[in-house]
């Protein structure tokens, strides 16, 4: 089983959600916990370099839950939470990916 870590900005990301669809976010994080090749992976989208970065669908498809396996750490560092709109989640979890922050 893996450990979930979560970038700092993720509890940010989970405030702007209602209840309900952060209890379906963190039962997938439970299955990503124990299967994070699950996941589907990223690649390049719209010239971002999001290679390493897998994502998983809650809510319909409507929220992406983005993040990176760390095998030699056995981690799963969660970078973003969030809607796809204007592909805001896919340029987020560059940001945080690229910056650390």
């Amino acid at each position: 089983m893996y450990d979930i870590q979560f970038h700092p900005l993720v509890e940010d990301d989970l405030k702007k959600l209602n209840n309900s669809v952060r209890i379906e976010v963190f039962k997938k994080l439970k299955k990503i916990q124990t299967s994070p090749e699950l996941g589907e992976l990223l690649g390049n989208k719209n010239d971002m370099n999001l290679s390493s970065l897998r994502k998983m669908y809650v809510a319909k498809k409507q929220i992406r839950i983005v993040y990176e396996i760390v095998e030699s750490m056995i981690v799963v560092k969660v970078l973003v939470v969030g809607k796809r709109e204007d592909m805001e989640v896919y340029k987020q979890a560059e940001l945080r990916k690229n910056n650390g922050e």
